[in-house]
């Protein structure tokens, strides 16, 4: 009697899962003693078993997910791009362990190994709280000045309870973060593959994978290492119910929203507004615009309702507790936001205040804006020096990444205002994306890490359209992105000697920055001509087989 065909068949394939199950256990659990080691600060293993369940659940989470997505069909190397993601995030938060005692300038949470003080505070606190005896609903009561929402002490405290040991290992919490925060990579490929296609999927990938705030972030124990995945997964739950109209869709978007809401409710109510205002340019009801369809309108009231809802609970955990009107409270918040004297003195630098002096009073909020925009600022950081080397070197990673990223997001309106600007997704992304960068900018100012980590919850849909940009450019060999980039250099160029001048006195003569911008500009369009001068008229160029061969209807 011959052996069933099928049941050999399921051998091997049997055979290679519990190999490959085996192997990640016991990748795991050297993983697992490593960064036990790591914590203890060398000398020991204790605590390893903490760190195997961590990196269990974590890997749990991935796999999950991915299994979730199996319908968008990803390659294997998407999958592989996540996990290299969470490794190296994971890396970076090691690095930080171990450098920060060392190498930083010996603040407490330097001590600590934190890279950030928000993050040593609400860590600690999560601590305390897990070694007590209270409830850890306790999270979400008097903890305002470690975690004004609760989300993440609640988190943090319960994976110190039920999965951590008898002492204190912050990397605990790092582990969750990094595997969550390396999620980004899938969810923005799918909505890219989505509203876009394969190569803009790949790029935005690549970009998320890179791009050193969402590295930063992903690698401490902040709350955005869990609402950038969460913004990128609403909105690619957004692309799908575009595509397919399913109740999974709408879980997609409401799911990601709701965990934002517990970690952050403004950061939440602003998802909600970018959600809205990107559904008003990707949703059709068949052939019927969505304008027309009653059911929008009535969605868009419930939105708006439930949004103004958020706003008040988001309020009313920083606002003081005095103030429970609703239009003062949100008064109270935009002049807090907005105090312009009091920013001018404690946050802006000493040529800020001088030019405050000599320009009018409404000219300060458009340049406090435009110098929130480019912060951190790479000539500044490529010059000022540091007692602590370690942050020059992150300052420069920092300023590196978003001045490139940057670059690409200035091109944009110009990009969406050309050919097929009307019928494509471009204007909406460039508007939502801007948005988002100037109420960072209102809100964050010149801070170094406040308004970066605001602006970065959205980097999913500022990666696709750069990515969107970048392919779309390069298909049709415009060169002005390319051109475009120049003139962004001449500016960067020539305020590098104006920095050397601040802190070297190295006998640079000319000090306004205004002059030093309009010789940034003048240099820049010299730069353009000599580009336009060069360019050769190619025969049967790209740019006319695209708006030949484009479908009439097509909303790409």
């Amino acid at each position: 009697m011959q052996p069933d065909k099928n049941v050999q068949n399921s051998l091997p394939s049997t055979g290679k899962w519990l190999m490959r199950l085996v192997g990640l256990t016991a990748g795991l659990i050297l993983l697992a003693m490593a960064l036990a080691v790591i914590s203890n600060g060398f000398l020991a293993i204790h605590g390893w078993s903490s760190f195997f369940w961590v990196l269990l659940l974590s890997a749990a989470i991935v796999w999950g997910v991915w299994r979730l997505m199996r319908n968008e069909k990803p390659p294997a190397w998407v999958l592989s791009l996540v996990v290299a993601a969470a490794l190296l995030r994971l890396a970076v938060g090691v690095f930080w362990t171990v450098a920060l005692p060392a190498w930083g300038h010996g603040t407490p949470a330097e001590i600590s190994g934190y890279v950030m003080g928000d993050a040593a505070g609400r860590d600690q606190a999560a601590w305390r709280l897990a070694r007590s005896d209270e409830s850890l609903q306790r999270a979400f009561q008097d903890n305002r000045k470690v975690d004004q929402y609760g989300g993440l002490l609640f988190i943090s405290a319960f994976i110190y309870r039920y999965l951590g040991g008898d002492i204190h290992q912050p990397l605990l919490i790092v582990v969750l973060g990094a595997a969550c925060s390396a999620l980004t990579v899938l969810f923005v490929w799918a909505f890219a593959r989505r509203v876009w296609g394969e190569t803009e999927a790949a790029v935005s990938a690549w970009l998320v994978f890179l791009y050193p705030e969402a590295i930063l972030l992903g690698s401490s124990q902040m709350r955005e290492a869990f609402t950038i995945p969460f913004a990128a997964a609403a909105f690619y739950g957004l692309a799908r119910y575009r595509d397919e109209r399913s109740v999974s869709s709408v879980l997609w978007v409401l799911i990601p929203c709701l965990l934002t809401f517990f970690l952050s409710s403004l950061s939440a109510v602003l998802l909600l507004g970018c959600l809205t205002l990107v559904a008003l340019g990707m949703l059709k009801f068949g052939s019927k615009n969505i304008y027309q369809h009653r059911w929008f309108w009535l969605a868009l009231l419930l939105l708006v309702v439930v949004g103004l809802a958020g706003l008040y609970v988001a309020l009313r955990e920083v606002v003081p507790a005095r103030i429970t009107n609703p239009i003062a409270m949100l008064n109270w918040w935009l002049h807090k936001s907005a105090s312009f004297q009091a920013y001018a003195s404690r946050h802006a630098s000493g040529w800020m205040q001088k030019i405050f002096k000599f320009t009018p009073e409404w000219s300060h909020l458009p340049m406090l804006l435009a110098y929130g925009v480019v912060q951190p600022f790479l000539p500044a950081a490529l010059v000022a020096s540091s007692q602590a080397p370690v942050w020059r070197a992150v300052a420069i990673w920092r300023a590196a990444g978003w001045t490139l990223l940057l670059g690409i997001l200035a091109f944009a309106p110009f990009h969406a205002l050309r050919r097929n600007g009307e019928r494509s997704l471009v204007r909406v992304f460039t508007l939502v994306v801007w948005l988002v960068i100037l109420v960072a900018a209102y809100r964050g100012g010149s801070d170094m890490w406040d308004n970066p980590r605001y602006r970065a919850i959205f980097i999913s849909l500022q990666a696709a359209l750069a990515a969107r940009i970048i392919v779309e450019e390069n298909r049709t060999r415009d060169p002005w992105l390319r051109r475009s980039l120049l003139c962004a250099a001449a500016i960067l160029a020539w305020f590098f000697p104006w920095y050397l001048q601040r802190y070297y006195s190295v006998g640079w003569t000319v000090t306004d920055p205004f002059r030093i911008l309009l010789l940034g500009c003048i240099t820049g369009a010299l730069l353009l001509l000599a580009d336009w001068a060069g360019a050769r008229p190619r025969a049967n160029s790209p740019v006319s087989t695209v708006e030949k061969t484009e479908p009439p209807n097509s909303t790409h």
